[in-house]
């Protein structure tokens, strides 16, 4: 019997502890272990300094399945980098540990795998729990990221992304802006050009890429949201992808 997990579901963390608290993977696992497939859960933790490791750990050893790694602080990009290479499931799927966006949905991504698609991202509607400027920012960047890098996708920012593990392995060594050697943004930033390169760049090895709608809560304005700062930092990113376009870098 083949005992290659199906799905790897990798969930970023850093200072997740009041989630955690609330309850998130243990919904994670309850939608997991009614599913007929083998799976496998990595908890990545980007250096918390609260208690969501010990947490994690107390977690994983009660329930089969769940491991957790623990990195060096880097930003949830590389966090999430890190935790692509190490899963070991024919698809691979990154969530947010808030579970905004909870782990039933990928019942809406199953029937696009038996498409043919290498990789299935979630679209958010509404965007129910959101604040006014949280609602505004994603506009005004929504609009930048069409004209500069041409991506078609009408939400590149949903944390709930499903790759083939192949796929995954070409996208993610790929990377220049958060692969690699480089850190991305520090922090517990939502990391908004993180999204933009790991797009791109499937646009160009020409994957076949399908959006889905899914359900989407914010369950309270997350405290590492800064209006002026992630909107510098999200059209940093954005340009940094496309300056290495333009220099050839992501040239397949």
């Amino acid at each position: 019997m083949n005992n290659e997990p199906f799905l790897s579901v990798v969930i970023p963390a850093y200072n997740e502890e009041i989630n955690l608290k609330r309850g998130v993977l243990d919904s994670v696992n309850d939608y997991l272990v009614d599913q007929k497939f083998f799976w496998e859960v990595l908890v990545v933790d980007d250096g918390s300094k609260d208690g969501t490791v010990e947490f994690v750990k107390n977690f994983a050893q009660k329930h089969k399945g769940f491991s957790v790694f623990v990195e060096p602080h880097r930003g949830k990009g590389g966090t999430i980098v890190a935790g692509m290479k190490r899963a070991t499931g024919k698809y691979v799927l990154f969530t947010d540990m808030d579970q905004s966006t909870s782990m039933d949905q990928f019942e809406k991504i199953k029937p696009k795998l038996s498409e043919g698609f290498n990789v299935v991202i979630g679209e958010r509607s509404g965007r129910p729990g959101q604040s006014i400027i949280r609602k505004t920012m994603a506009y005004g960047f929504a609009t930048l990221r069409t004209i500069v890098l041409r991506l078609p996708f009408k939400d590149t920012q949903c944390g709930f992304k499903l790759f083939e593990r192949k796929a995954a392995y070409e996208i993610f060594s790929r990377m220049e802006v958060f692969g690699k050697k480089n850190k991305g943004n520090i922090g517990g930033s939502v990391t908004a050009g993180f999204d933009l390169e790991v797009l791109y760049i499937a646009r160009k090895l020409k994957l076949k890429i399908a959006e889905v709608p899914v359900e989407w809560y914010e369950y309270g304005e997350r405290k590492e949201v800064s209006p002026i700062k992630d909107s510098w930092e999200g059209l940093r990113d954005l340009l940094k992808v496309r300056l290495n376009a333009l220099q050839g870098k992501y040239r397949i």
